[in-house]
């Protein structure tokens, strides 16, 4: 691996050929020998540094050959014509993100919430958020936001317009509740599957797949199968009722079947995409409660290169016959996750 740096000035190196493959965050190391692991992924979460001069996540594998750039802090890091990360750009120009309104009712509204904006606003900053924009969407109406996706999740949220309506959906049962999710995993699927491990959500920004079963509907994920696509990968249908943190991420995982562009579960870059992409192919595409219903499909759908018959839409409103999914009592797909890969470490029997 080879640098350059001059003071106050972006640092850059190249990759050799005996770090292809690593992973950012333990390859910075070289150009970072006295740091530790927790600081060189803050520097990545923070956007300062970039791969090809695009922001990355830590768990990209890098190619040799490419240039990979350590911004300093504050002005400089525009230097020699390096762009702000999206984030950054956006929290600086004070300019909302675009948010469309999908469904409007006299009580309820289903907004597309793009990848890379946060749901609910954090405390003491952190970025734009849905839930802060509100206001603007619905001036003069109290709007509340009834759920949440994760960052670098796109698609569906619901908000109340009123304090009434809020307390109605908030009685409801989950099963009485549809969520309909899209995503693109690694590896073939071509049977339905139950996911029924328990998840260990506590105090952890990552979720564990634990090796009991759980019994209480609400924490399965059923997934079925919508259609093959080129690389290896398929494209499915998620659902879920009360959706506990990171479930269906962690589920796939444990299953075999990372969702591309994972950069917590799975391999972070996308088949044809730039390093530092940062897309994340889950999509929350169907909401139905009571007499309200909203349907929206992924940003990315027209993207994907089918070699299999196409399923995808709008009146795939139910899940396949009562019946047909295969009951996997392990939470699996076909296989059990290799020694020493990623989705091991996520698995935890006890």
């Amino acid at each position: 691996m080879t640098w350059q740096t001059d003071a106050g000035q972006p640092r850059e190196f190249l990759v050799e050929a005996a770090l292809e493959g690593a992973r950012l965050d333990r390859a910075l190391e070289a150009l970072l020998p006295d740091s530790g692991l927790r600081l060189r992924r803050r520097l990545i979460e923070a956007g300062r540094v970039l791969v090809e001069g695009r922001p990355a996540p830590a768990g990209l594998k890098l190619r040799a050959a490419q240039r990979v750039t350590l911004l300093p802090e504050g002005p400089a890091a525009l230097a020699e014509g390096h762009q702000q990360p999206d984030r950054q750009r956006t929290a600086a120009s004070q300019e909302p993100a675009e948010v469309r309104i999908i469904v409007r009712t006299r009580d309820y509204a289903a907004l597309d919430k793009p990848a890379g904006l946060h749901s609910a606003a954090l405390a003491g900053g952190g970025g734009q958020s849905l839930e802060a924009l509100l206001p603007r969407l619905f001036p003069e109406l109290t709007p509340r936001l009834l759920n949440r996706l994760d960052f670098l999740t796109s698609g569906l949220v619901l908000a109340s317009m009123n304090g009434r309506a809020a307390k109605v959906f908030a009685a409801l049962k989950p099963k009485d509740v549809v969520k309909e999710y899209m995503a693109v995993v690694e590896g073939r699927l071509d049977e339905p599957l139950q996911l029924k491990r328990k998840l260990d959500t506590d105090d952890r920004k990552r979720t564990r797949v634990l090796g009991k079963m759980e019994n209480d509907a609400r924490g399965w994920t059923l997934v079925w199968p919508e259609s093959a696509l080129a690389g290896g990968r398929t494209l499915v249908r998620v659902r879920i009722q009360a959706g506990a943190r990171h479930q269906i991420r962690a589920h796939l995982a444990a299953a075999n079947l990372p969702i591309v562009g994972d950069p917590l579960y799975g391999d972070p870059l996308p088949e044809g995409g730039e390093p530092g992409d940062g897309r994340l192919f889950l999509h929350h595409r169907r909401l139905e409660f009571l007499d309200f219903k909203a349907f929206c499909q992924p940003p990315w759908l027209k993207e994907l290169e089918r070699i299999g018959p196409d399923r995808t839409g709008p009146d795939r409103t139910g899940p396949d016959r009562p019946g047909a999914e295969r009951k996997d009592s392990g939470g699996m797909a076909t296989a059990r996750p290799k020694r020493g890969s990623a989705e091991e470490d996520i698995i935890e029997d006890d």
